[in-house]
């Protein structure tokens, strides 16, 4: 196959990595715990002189030993930690007279969890994607180190089809759940947690999972619709 520039190229690609940090150095535990919660496997972990630890997880037990599938998990190096708080000084987040763009964008992200930057994680079986949400749904209330870290939204696949509208309603995750997402044949699964920094401010972060129907010609996945 040839891409945009016209190389050819005659093996497959995949992806290989996504950095994440966890913001404070004690931080790092808890956010290793949620990884493993959400069912990814981690393979290594050792201090790091910012403070911390350093870790490596999989997406799945097949990439242990490849280039792909990896989440690299640390704290936010300080220099990024300073210029987060310069910026949340100036807007005066969290504070009197705090700048009407922090609101926006948290009513927006409120919304709609796929509005700003978020990791998607396919699942292959709709029964561990909702294992995985129950539990943490669970510890979200029981455990000291999640309680108050974690929220959840959901989007049901566009209704439709028949046996995947039986399906969902029967799910103790999508039952009773009134968001769609934009498109068919699949679900969507976002976990907001403030135990991993990303965004403009570093304050939270979101990863999706998502299960697709076998045997769909056009899911949420592959056609977009609006």
């Amino acid at each position: 196959m040839a891409d945009d520039a016209g190389v050819n190229l005659s093996k497959a690609r995949s992806m290989g990595h996504v950095a994440l940090h966890y913001g404070e150095p004690e931080n790092g535990p808890r956010a290793a715990k949620l990884l493993s919660l959400l069912g990814f496997v981690e393979t290594q972990s050792f201090p790091i002189p910012q403070g911390g630890n350093f870790y490596r997880f999989v997406v799945d037990l097949k990439h242990q030993s490849r280039g792909d599938g990896i989440f690299f998990l640390s704290s936010t190096p300080s220099a990024q930690r300073n210029l987060y708080a310069a910026i949340k000084s100036a807007l005066k987040v969290g504070e009197p007279g705090e700048h009407p763009a922090v609101a926006e964008m948290r009513a927006a992200c409120d919304t709609d969890p796929e509005y700003t930057f978020h990791i998607g994680i396919l699942m292959e079986s709709l029964e561990d994607l909702e294992k995985v949400i129950t539990n943490l749904q669970r510890l979200e209330k029981t455990d000291p180190d999640l309680k108050g870290h974690v929220s959840f939204s959901f989007n049901r696949a566009l209704a439709g089809d028949p046996v995947v509208d039986a399906r969902l309603d029967a799910s103790p995750v999508y039952g009773p759940v009134t968001r769609y997402a934009y498109g068919r044949g699949g679900v969507q699964a976002f976990v907001e947690t403030d135990l991993l920094s990303s965004g403009p401010l570093g304050q939270s972060l979101v990863i999706e999972l998502d299960y697709v129907f076998p045997d769909q010609d056009t899911h949420i996945l592959s056609v977009t619709e609006v």
